[in-house]
């Protein structure tokens, strides 16, 4: 594995397998890390410097695939990180063939809505994403479901994908 180094006070997001700091990311904001070593599964981080500070996770299948894990330092939010992770996570989803992004947020609705996300009924979700990690987690818990908002995006028109 290649260690990038990091200049101070840039962000950059790098794709990541090491679980242990999503995790440990995750869990700080209160966050469900059920599922996470889903081998389709991919995790970006972002570092302001040496410095995780923001985690997201996307969940592709076919042609659909689901943010989830969004979670940026308390110490460090209103700064775009968030953004900057909603947009790698989107060209992720991309690039690994998905026509439509979903997520769920009862938190993170207005960051979504200003990302051109739409609330969709939690159904929308649930049949676009079977088998998909958190889905079934909610699927399992339908009084957790109940209280979700969804989100959807249609990223069909993001671009060419050569492959």
């Amino acid at each position: 594995m290649a260690i990038r180094k990091h200049r101070a006070g840039e962000l950059v997001i790098e794709q990541t397998r090491d679980f242990a700091v999503v995790r440990a990311m995750l869990a700080r904001g209160g966050l469900m890390t059920d599922g996470i070593e889903w081998p389709a599964a991919c995790y970006l981080l972002a570092y302001f410097g040496d410095d995780a500070v923001g985690v997201v996770g996307v969940e592709p299948k076919v042609d659909a695939a689901l943010i989830r894990s969004l979670y940026v330092d308390e110490s460090m939010r209103r700064r775009g990180i968030g953004s900057a992770l909603i947009a790698a996570a989107r060209k992720a989803a991309h690039t690994r063939g998905a026509r439509h992004l979903y997520c769920f947020g009862a938190e993170a609705g207005q960051l979504m809505v200003r990302h051109g996300f739409r609330v969709v009924p939690v159904g929308d979700v649930i049949g676009a994403l079977p088998g998909v990690p958190e889905v079934e987690f909610f699927r399992a818990r339908p009084d957790d479901l109940a209280r979700e908002v969804a989100y959807h995006l249609d990223i069909s028109a993001d671009g060419v994908i050569e492959r």
